[in-house]
């Protein structure tokens, strides 16, 4: 899945347009589309997808061992 799919479904889930939420992360939809089709999508626009629609998101690296570097916002 990639991250535009991801993003799509959210927004789907929680029932808003993709305008709306690239009104509520202050950015606009022909420019966010274009991120979303490039898949250049930062972090830190992932976190204030989740930090505006109230969600938890995660990025991890886990090692072979099991142990687990996470970068996230809950």
């Amino acid at each position: 899945m990639t991250t535009s799919d991801m993003i799509r479904e959210l927004c789907d889930r929680m029932n808003i347009s993709l305008a709306e939420l690239c009104r509520r992360i202050g950015q606009t939809p022909q420019n966010f589309n274009k991120k979303l089709q490039r898949g250049t999508v930062s972090f830190e626009e992932m976190a204030k997808i989740a930090e505006v629609l109230q969600v938890g998101y995660e990025q991890t690296f886990v090692l072979q061992d099991g142990y687990e570097i996470k970068m996230g916002s809950k």
